[in-house]
């Protein structure tokens, strides 16, 4: 699974001008499952990304995860995070999972994440979303499980 993870002061999530997920102070998870992955690999990716320390503790060092610090999580489900941007100019997208078994994966994903501890909401997989988001630092990272 591919994840690209944002820290951020407030994210939210919306179709058709309606909020439908958000949260405070923690983290924005735009998630992507790939040809071959499995729940396994979704529940391990969803521990590391709790694990994550990429909070600032006391001395101002990115030293604390989104659990130390009692954020919360909305997470997105992204398939075009699985570009081959390699030939050409048009992204090819062959690496992602089918649409059937990247939903299964993203809805795992994010209830693992929940069973973790994290306070967890979701965009709707496969609509049109617009993503707002207030990145903390900023910090973003790229993540393959």
């Amino acid at each position: 699974m591919r994840a690209l993870i944002q820290r951020v002061s407030e994210a939210s999530v919306s179709v058709e001008g309606e909020v439908i997920g958000q949260c405070g102070p923690g983290l924005l998870i735009l998630v992507c499952a790939m040809q071959g992955d499995d729940e396994t690999r979704a529940e391990q990716l969803a521990a590391k990304i709790a694990k994550l320390r990429i909070f600032k503790d006391d001395a101002g060092k990115m030293n604390r995860s989104v659990l130390d610090m009692g954020g919360s999580a909305l997470v997105v489900s992204q398939f075009t995070l699985a570009a081959d941007t390699s030939r050409g100019n048009r992204p090819g997208f062959a690496a992602a999972a089918d649409p059937a078994t990247g939903e299964r994966l993203y809805e795992h994903f994010a209830r693992a994440l929940a069973a973790l501890g994290v306070p967890t909401e979701t965009g709707s997989f496969g609509a049109d979303m617009a993503v707002s988001l207030v990145n903390d630092g900023p910090v973003t990272i790229w993540m393959d499980m």
